[in-house]
């Protein structure tokens, strides 16, 4: 049985993603931060449904905890999968906060930076010698980040972020394809409520209904090294598999330094 590690699980895309790969037959370690209710019922669900699931807390901002985290992923792998390794990673935990630039504080700046760039990037130092060669990375980004059109004012330190996200993706991808570790990232419209509004908080639920255009390659041919860790984008939001299928299917993995850029093939 693979593995995987999602974070901020307790709800929306991180919770419909833990639910998902579990469907795939993967052990599932979801994490959770301020909602441990959620992350529990996370598990809960997964293991009512014949999966296997462990919820642990998690606070993505703080860096300093990553090797405490680490220790404790150890733990869990040896108790409940008997191995030392995990195969995939989903860095999903994230929040959202709208205000104009001409408004934005150095707190919420430096807050989004820890939470969205600052924690995937050393979360995934820290357990990249806990992950398998041959496993795969998703990075949930957001459309605020890659559209050209239809900015929307009350954005520019979110979208920052998640545009730094797109860039660390792609060299991931470069840097982890020597062991054979796809990386991608998957993005959503940004948070909003019900009421159409942009939401303070993280992880709107997606809906099933929505279109998805990062559809799986088939090919069979050479990539160009700009498309190694690129962007699937869904419009309005991701659907419950997109992650699943984007771990399991949608990006070549390597690029050789000699020049050559070839794939290592699908999960």
């Amino acid at each position: 049985m693979k593995v995987a590690i999602i974070t901020g699980a307790s709800s929306g895309i991180g919770r419909s993603a833990a639910i998902e790969i579990a469907k795939g037959g993967n052990g599932v370690i979801l994490t959770y931060s301020t909602n441990p209710q959620g992350g529990l019922e996370t598990a809960a669900t997964i293991e009512k449904e014949g999966g296997t699931a462990v919820a642990l807390p998690l606070d993505v901002s703080e860096a300093g905890t990553f090797v405490a985290f680490r220790d404790r992923v150890s733990d869990v792998l040896r108790e409940t999968w008997q191995r030392d390794t995990f195969d995939y990673l989903v860095n999903n935990a994230g929040f959202a906060q709208t205000s104009l630039i001409e408004d934005t504080t150095e707190e919420t700046f430096d807050r989004l930076m820890r939470v969205l760039l600052k924690g995937p990037y050393f979360l995934t130092q820290k357990l990249l010698p806990l992950m398998a060669d041959g496993g795969a990375i998703v990075n949930t980004s957001s459309n605020s980040a890659t559209a050209a059109t239809g900015l929307e004012p009350g954005y520019s330190a979110y979208a920052s972020m998640k545009g730094g996200l797109d860039v660390l993706t792609r060299y991931m991808a470069k840097e982890f394809s020597t062991r054979g570790i796809r990386v991608n990232s998957v993005c959503s419209s940004a948070p909003r409520r019900a009421d159409g509004t942009a939401s303070p908080t993280s992880n709107s639920q997606p809906s099933p209904t929505s279109g998805w255009n990062g559809q799986p390659d088939h090919e069979s041919t050479h990539r160009p090294p700009q498309q190694l860790g690129r962007a699937m984008c869904a419009d309005p939001s991701l659907p419950p598999g997109s992650v699943r299928v984007a771990l399991r299917h949608a990006a070549w993995a390597s690029e050789l330094d000699d020049g050559h850029h070839g794939h290592r093939g699908f999960a």
